[in-house]
């Protein structure tokens, strides 16, 4: 299976309001008290003008529960590959 950037509706960046977004491949950074979560390779939109990153709703859920997996699981620092539900 390839890693191809998702094909998603292109949108202007809310943050500086002048670039617009481009599929592509994000890392995010997450903390829950002591627990540390890296996860690369994450689809997001990303700003052409400032790099500001979007993640949807769907993968934002899924990146929370890998969060919540973590901290249950009692992990202090982690760092994960994207992987779709």
């Amino acid at each position: 299976m390839g890693l191809g950037v998702p094909a998603k509706k292109i949108m202007q960046c809310v943050i500086c309001r002048e670039g617009e977004t481009r599929p592509g491949f994000a890392v995010v950074t997450l903390t829950r008290e002591a627990l540390t979560l890296v996860v690369k390779g994450v689809p997001a939109d990303i700003c052409e003008n400032r790099g500001e990153e979007y993640v949807d709703d769907t993968v934002a859920a899924q990146l929370l529960a890998t969060l919540e997996e973590a901290a249950l699981a009692g992990v202090q620092v982690d760092v994960r590959e994207y992987v779709a539900a």
